[in-house]
């Protein structure tokens, strides 16, 4: 009789990948994916702590499960993930949901068959949050479900200590893989086809952080030359350890996209200090600037926060005026999170949520009216999309230019997967439409 599991993935493309190496375990183990989490035999939940909605919303989920467990005494439901390494969470998740069976860490995310196995042998719930060892473990297979995108990871963890961010408490500090573990994967995807790398890390311009013998530049020439058509991203680009080396890596290489997310968080010299970002605005502006003059077209991205302790008027302008500098081609905008166990959590002039959504709406406003001029630009242009999708409900393909622009469009034929010309039409927002030529 065939068995099936559900994943449950919160948060961002880290835990995405991280999800797809849970799926790669529970097949090992024989089960099947199923797309209802009340056919499952198993559910795992794979959660993210980053912002206190993704945690709350965890909970929820994990909460609407008991009467389902209850009807199915024998499904195992897991949670792993940012949050259940956080400080004394596992035992709040196991005193809230004692019908949880399984609560592991970070960094045991490989153990998991061995607790479904311990878990399926006894009654008691199985729980273990191990601390970082700061080894990296190679053994962990993904089972790949985004063809023909594909993630690899190149470093874990993170050594900069914002003082708003969870992530070193969480997923331990930084590591790197060996390189030649890292082309190696990057050359066996392209034999099997996939289109797109993306390569991840809490800041992939620290790779190697003296343990390797390449830099992030030229980890990204070496992958970029590997034979095969495909290209190459990666996310995310700390602004205080960007380089021009790096900058002229991009513009060397044709299959490395023109497009860079390279998260500024705020304006304002005083709150980047109070962040700990460890550059000023003008720093980051400067890094811009090297970044254009080598990559003139170049599409950078961003992530922003209002409301951070103490953000005056005068801040919030200054993060306003950035953004209309930089014109960014995009933004992740997001009001501050008071982070228990963070530096940032313990601060006075915590501001209020009133003042916060007020500023979050202009910033939105303003970053999508760029966006808009950007996208009207597209018009009448011929560009290369990478078909991804087919979306059921607007009956179209979709997929992205390498600068990361979304481009919708009918074909009588299936496309996932292949390079197409597509000439663009039509522009809403953040995504075009066009007719494929």
């Amino acid at each position: 009789m065939a068995k099936f599991y559900h994943i449950t993935t919160y948060g961002c493309q880290m835990n995405v990948h991280e999800s797809e190496k849970i799926a790669g375990l529970l097949s090992e183990l024989g089960y099947e994916s199923c797309t209802s989490i009340e056919d499952a035999d198993i559910a795992v939940f794979n959660t993210c702590c980053i912002r206190e909605n993704a945690e709350n919303h965890a909970f929820g989920n994990i909460g609407m499960l008991k009467k389902l467990k209850a009807q199915k005494k024998n499904m195992i439901i897991a949670v792993g993930g940012c949050l259940t390494q956080q400080i004394g969470k596992a035992d709040v998740l196991h005193k809230k949901f004692p019908y949880v069976d399984i609560i592991f860490g970070t960094h045991n995310l490989g153990r998991l068959k061995d607790y479904i196995l311990k878990k399926q042998s006894q009654k008691k719930a199985v729980i273990e949050i191990n601390d970082d060892d700061g080894k990296v473990y190679e053994e962990v297979k993904s089972l790949r479900t985004s063809y023909p995108n594909v993630w690899i990871n190149i470093t874990y963890g993170c050594n900069n200590f914002c003082t708003y961010c969870i992530v070193p408490y969480v997923r331990g500090r930084e590591r790197s893989r060996k390189s030649s573990d890292i082309i190696a994967e990057a050359k066996e995807l392209i034999s099997l086809g996939y289109k797109e790398i993306t390569l991840l890390g809490q800041n992939v311009n620290s790779y190697g952080n003296g343990t390797e013998e390449i830099s992030f530049p030229e980890l990204l020439e070496k992958i970029a030359s590997l034979e095969g058509k495909f290209r190459l991203r990666f996310m995310t680009s700390h602004p205080k350890d960007f380089s021009e080396a790096l900058a002229k890596v991009i513009a060397e290489n044709p299959k490395i996209c023109n497009a860079v997310h390279l998260p500024v968080q705020s304006g304002s010299d005083a709150v980047l200090k109070a962040m700990n970002r460890r550059y000023s605005s003008a720093d980051y502006l400067k890094k811009v600037e090297i970044l254009k003059k080598y990559v003139p077209d170049c599409a950078v991205t961003t992530d922003l926060i209002v409301g951070f302790p103490n953000e005056t008027e005068e801040d919030f302008k200054a993060t306003l005026s950035l953004v209309e500098k930089v014109g960014f081609a995009s933004a992740f905008s997001f009001v501050y999170s008071k982070r228990d166990g963070t530096v940032a959590a313990k601060m006075e002039g915590q501001i209020s949520e009133e003042v916060s959504r007020r500023r979050i709406m202009e910033l939105i406003a303003l970053v999508n009216s760029q966006t808009r001029e950007q996208s009207k630009k597209y018009i009448g242009k011929t560009v290369e999309i990478l078909c991804e999708d087919y979306d059921k409900k607007k009956k179209m393909y979709l997929g992205r230019d390498e600068y990361g622009r979304m481009v919708y469009f009918e074909s009588d034929t299936d496309l996932i997967g292949e390079f197409v010309n597509v000439k663009i039409d039509g522009a809403n927002g953040i995504s075009l439409s066009g007719k494929v030529i």
